[in-house]
């Protein structure tokens, strides 16, 4: 009989197989259960020990600075200056839930004294330890020395009280600094205080921190910072390394801006006018040397002016946002267009609009659609050459030739040539934001209330300077034309941009200072033009002209003043104006070109000086002074040795320039006039 019962040994291997089974899934489950941990979801697990143990920093970067231009004195060595840099600073923050309740108070009245916080701030500060939070920021931009202090005794009072020592930890950050202040803070700005919540970059207020601000801001780093109370405060995991961002070297010079903005503060003073600004400019290149404006902006205290409706109006760079009527300071520019015109009508074979000698009857002179509102000038004239109009400022007499050029080559070529050789109605591309495009009329186009801009009188207005607004780095850029000979030019306030590498090798990432951008400038006035130009405006500032006071003592220059009444209220007004006087020195080989503008001067007659809101006598005496120091400062000799003072023993009345041909005009002019 054959036995059922299986073998004990046959059992007790299917028992083993089933145990070898069992171990062998849950051996499985376990791998798959690891698998699905590490592989699957290991970033979701990595990121949540991380933010218990860790803390997510940015690493801050430094931001591009700007340096001054010290390559304007021949022979002398380009010492590297900066008008801002970056400077370290650290951010206090806390980790309040490391830190047990019973010595918060403690903790805080400490911060507040190494803080210097008043009793508001340390209420503030109580109130962020009770958060409920891993990270709270309690203090900004404390300095090495405060955050040492700090240290230090937080070291010895978390070991003694067994707090993790990192509950309180410091994230270094890099702060705008101005080695001069408040020197050219329209044109800089500045970044606020607090960065960006979400990118952690700079804010930019403003100025060339604004047009620049991707270039300037550079990249910033990453690291971890550990939370165990074990480790120390500085241990830490880089994972991506700062980039700091690059570097502007301006056109502007920072000994010229320093003297422009005393001048400019000083004649706003004496004209106890509203405001004023003066920018001087290498006529050949376009570089701006000086860019200077009273009221001033200091970018150290930057909220103080943007908290304030009546200080905001200081922190833009007037020069380019705020366009005006150029007045007689237009005047130079319509007699180089009938000059031009001239050229026009020859090149077809007709005869020239004028010349240059021609007596021209200005008395009685009428104008179409001008009849409600003649045209006249300061004082009476019977007759006048083009010489005598412009040292005389007559307006009646640049409404003739305009008169002549729209009659001959018609309003399009007059408002044409306005825009393509002088660029009025275009920006002139400066690098700043806001630059104001001024105002040319153009004919046929209408106004949002059916007016057109461009009327029968409008070309006899826009020839003295009316009807027509332009920014100052317009007016600049049209008087260097004069000054370089005839050619094109644009202004700047950029040489280069350079970058620092790690090898510590710097990288030229952009060239303004090159010859080609230079040859490149085409011709847009004729030599004989400029010579013609020239001549005519060497009267102004000689005795006998408009604007005496802005005779360079020893120098050779030329210029023109203007008085433009202001429009308020939709009219113009007799007592609000705004005053300027642009030239150039000097005159053979121009090292600048020189705009003073002073906004509301004081509407009064000052007895033995004369109208104290005239150019000639509130801006042009800035043009002198400004003038005198930046050739004096460039090292450039002397070109009139006698064109002195009548009391300075250095002058003689017939070696000085143009002392003797003024005075043979005058005779010329009194034998027309009287």
């Amino acid at each position: 009989m054959l036995d059922n019962n299986p073998s004990p040994w046959l059992v007790a291997y299917k028992r083993l197989v089933w145990v070898f089974g069992g171990l062998f899934l849950l051996f499985s489950i376990l791998i798959l259960r690891f698998f699905h941990l590490q592989i699957i979801e290991g970033k979701k697990w990595e990121k949540m020990a991380r933010t218990q143990h860790q803390l997510l920093i940015t690493e801050p970067c430094k931001r591009g600075v700007f340096y001054s231009n010290t390559a304007l004195k021949k022979g002398h060595p380009e010492n590297p200056q900066t008008f801002v840099i970056d400077i370290l600073k650290f951010h206090l923050y806390a980790d309040p839930k490391s830190i047990p309740s019973s010595h918060r108070k403690e903790i805080t009245d400490k911060i507040a004294d190494i803080c210097l916080l008043n009793k508001a701030e340390a209420e503030k500060l109580q109130a962020y330890l009770n958060l409920n939070t891993r990270s709270r920021k309690l203090a900004m931009w404390l300095s090495q020395k405060q955050k040492n202090i700090l240290q230090e005794w937080w070291f010895a009072f978390a070991k003694t009280h067994k707090i993790a020592q990192n509950a309180l930890f410091f994230i270094q950050d890099y702060q705008r600094s101005y080695p001069f202040g408040k020197l050219l803070g329209q044109v800089l700005h500045t970044v606020r205080q607090e960065k960006d919540q979400k990118s952690q970059k700079s804010i930019p207020t403003g100025g060339m921190e604004l047009f620049f601000n991707t270039i300037l801001q550079g990249k910033e780093g990453k690291r971890y910072i550990l939370r165990s109370p074990r480790h120390s405060l500085e241990t830490a995991e880089v994972i991506a390394e700062p980039e700091n961002g690059a570097d502007i070297h301006l056109t502007i010079n920072h000994h010229l801006q320093a003297l422009a903005e005393e001048e400019i503060y000083k004649a706003v003073k004496l004209a106890n006018a509203k405001s004023g600004w003066a920018v001087l400019m290498e006529p050949h290149t376009g570089e701006i040397w000086t860019l200077a404006q009273y009221p001033w902006f200091d970018p150290r205290d930057c909220q103080k002016y943007f908290n304030d409706e009546n200080l905001i109006e200081h922190t833009k760079v007037k020069a380019i946002t705020d366009p005006f009527e150029p007045g007689s300071t237009m005047k130079p520019l319509t007699v180089a267009l009938a000059l031009k015109a001239n050229l026009e009508l020859q090149r077809q074979g007709k005869p020239a609009l004028f010349a240059p000698e021609e007596k021209i009857k200005i008395i009685g002179k009428t104008f179409p659609g001008r009849k409600k509102k003649p045209i006249r000038d300061v004082r009476s004239h019977s007759y006048l050459n083009m010489y005598m109009a412009l040292q005389k400022s007559s307006n009646i007499y640049m409404a003739i030739l305009v008169e002549r050029i729209i009659t001959e080559l018609g309003e399009k070529w007059y408002r044409d040539a306005l825009q393509d050789i002088f660029g009025f109605g275009l920006k002139t591309g400066i690098e700043l934001p806001s630059e104001s495009t001024g105002f040319l009329p153009v004919p046929g186009k209408k106004s949002k209330n059916g007016k057109t801009y461009w009327s029968v009188p409008t070309p006899y207005s826009m020839a003295f300077g009316h009807n027509i607004t332009a920014n100052s780095l317009q007016m600049l850029r049209a008087y260097a034309i004069l000054a370089n000979g005839g050619k094109d030019v644009k202004p700047t306030l950029v040489r280069k941009i350079t970058r620092k590498k790690k090898e510590g090798l710097e990288e030229v990432l952009f060239d303004n200072t090159t010859q080609e951008r230079v040859k490149g400038f085409p011709r847009l006035l004729e030599q004989e033009i400029i010579e013609h130009v020239l001549k005519a405006l060497k009267y102004v500032t000689k005795p006998g002209g408009s604007a005496a006071k802005a005779d360079i003592y020893g120098y050779t220059e030329v210029g023109k003043s203007s008085t433009s009444e202001k429009i308020v209220s939709g009219v113009y007004s007799k007592k609000n104006h705004i005053s300027s006087f642009i030239g150039f020195a000097p005159v053979s080989s121009p090292r600048f070109v020189l705009l003073v503008v002073i906004d509301e001067p004081e509407y009064k007659y000052i007895p033995g000086v004369g109208r104290n809101q005239h150019g000639g006598r509130c801006a042009a005496p800035a043009f002198r002074e400004i003038g005198l120091r930046t050739l004096e400062y460039l090292g450039i000799p002397p070109d009139d040795p006698h064109g002195y003072s009548p009391q300075d023993p250095r002058y003689d009345k017939e070696k000085g320039d143009w002392l003797k041909e003024s005075r043979t005009l005058l005779e010329l002019y009194k034998k027309w006039n009287g």
